[in-house]
């Protein structure tokens, strides 16, 4: 499954394709990789908001 294409205006139907997307790419890990899976993402994400609060200060 392709990434999904998400709308400006983000609605539910933005959602239900972002959940649909993480079941496909997550539906064959095993419990231990779907771990790593999600904590590399979280980890990712948690240093993006970090940088851009540097960027506000």
């Amino acid at each position: 499954m392709s990434r999904p294409i998400l709308s400006p205006n983000f609605t539910i139907e933005d959602i239900h394709k972002l959940r649909e997307y993480n079941y496909y790419q997550t539906k064959d890990m095993s419990r231990q990789e779907r771990m790593d899976y999600y904590n590399t993402r979280g980890m990712e994400v948690h240093k993006e908001i970090q940088a851009r609060k540097l960027q506000k200060i």
